[in-house]
């Protein structure tokens, strides 16, 4: 019985994870979820694409590796492989938690894990009757949420089930949070109502670390997070043109990480998740400001090559060359002084204000075989493969 790699595009995590698997001699069963059609009637299960016909081999494989990119299709899928009594990597119940940052944070508060505080009213901005007449809770919504948060150190809008930092709005006055409210459509990325948390002070940088368990051993939190940093937005996320680097977490830190996983983990035996977090500093910062924004500016300028590695088009036709291209580029922009300055503010600030971290999100598909595996240390393609093997 093998493990099947579910996924969407064959990207470089999916090759990642092909390549890693072979270097582990694990088997894989490879099914392009994304255009399959599955069929369920009194005849049965198939599962077919325009050219092939899955349906054996989806009834030999025991374990799925669960790699859609977008969070309904992962459920779905999750779901759909459950139903059809396959073991899931991470299960159904997991991607239904993580699709929400609302549902992980109560399961972060119930277990009395530091998260921001976080309001969340039901009620959509605008609500259309069945006679075409508009009614609007904007101030309504804004009232709640200056009642439960100050408004003088910020109010951040959320969409409940985005990523990448879209639709994320900070508020610093009525005025701007109303109209933020008002931003906040219901889709596909907020499907009803809004989220609202504190703005955190948390400096320059957040942080994004990697909790794992494998069936029958203790979960695992690997020791070095990736620091996602820039002073150009109040947001820190790379896909804003944020830089990546390493920063070594206090066991304080690595023994909280754990139980946000196993609080999102509950009784599965086996999972894998990205956290991300941020330290509230405050005004206790480690580095003078201008210093700070030099050095970025000197390490942004030092990520020039690995920027341009990345983007390379020859990944979807050479990827083991392309690879080795990406690896020496980081390398070298490790290595360099800027990198090693603004390293040393962050692991800094994280040491002294350790105590000061709250958990806000965490991905249960995390990308990884770029910044997560170069910059932090860790090929996630491994407690992914190993976490699904335990399972078979």
């Amino acid at each position: 019985m093998s493990i099947a790699l579910l996924y969407e595009r064959s990207e470089a995590d999916e090759n990642g994870i092909k390549l890693t698997a072979e270097q582990l001699g694990i088997d894989l069963t490879y099914l392009p979820f994304r255009k399959i059609a599955f069929s369920i009637g009194k005849n049965g299960f198939t599962a077919r694409t325009k050219g092939k016909d899955y349906t054996d081999a989806v009834k030999d494989f025991a374990v799925v590796l669960n790699r859609a990119q977008s969070k309904n299709r992962r459920l779905q899928a999750s779901y759909i492989m459950e139903l059809l009594g396959k073991k899931t990597l991470n299960t159904s119940k997991v991607e239904f938690i993580c699709y929400s940052k609302l549902r992980t944070l109560l399961h972060f508060w119930v277990e009395g894990l530091p998260i921001p505080k976080t309001v969340y009213v039901p009620c959509d901005a605008t609500d259309t009757m069945k006679n075409g007449r508009e009614i609007h809770n904007e101030e309504d919504i804004a009232e709640l949420f200056q009642n439960e948060i100050a408004l003088e150190k910020g109010i951040i809008i959320k969409p409940d089930a985005g990523t990448h930092g879209k639709q994320i709005l900070l508020a610093k006055d009525h005025e701007q949070l109303v109209a933020n409210i008002r931003d906040t459509k219901s889709s596909i990325i907020n499907p009803v109502g809004v989220v609202a948390q504190e703005l955190m002070q948390k400096w320059f940088y957040d942080l994004r670390i990697i909790v794992y368990k494998e069936k029958g051993k203790a979960s695992v939190c690997h020791p070095v997070a990736l620091a996602r940093g820039g002073v150009k937005d109040f947001r820190t996320n790379t896909y804003l043109g944020n830089l990546v680097f390493d920063a070594k977490l206090p066991q304080h830190v690595r023994e909280l990480a754990v139980k946000c996983g196993e609080a999102l983990g509950e009784d599965a035996d086996a999972w894998v998740f990205a956290l991300d977090a941020m330290i509230d500093i405050g005004e206790n910062k480690t580095a003078d400001d201008a210093l700070l924004k030099s050095e970025l500016e000197k390490a942004n300028l030092a990520f020039e090559t690995p920027r341009k590695v990345k983007a390379d088009e020859t990944r979807l036709r050479d990827f083991a060359g392309w690879n080795e291209r990406l690896e020496v580029a980081f390398h070298d922009y490790m290595s360099s002084e800027p990198y090693q300055k603004v390293k040393s503010i962050i692991e800094e600030s994280v040491e002294k204000n350790k105590h000061g971290i709250v958990f806000h999100e965490a991905n249960s598909c995390p990308e990884f075989w770029e910044h997560t595996r170069l910059i932090a240390g860790i090929n996630v393609a491994v407690p992914l493969l190993k976490g699904a093997q335990s399972l078979v």
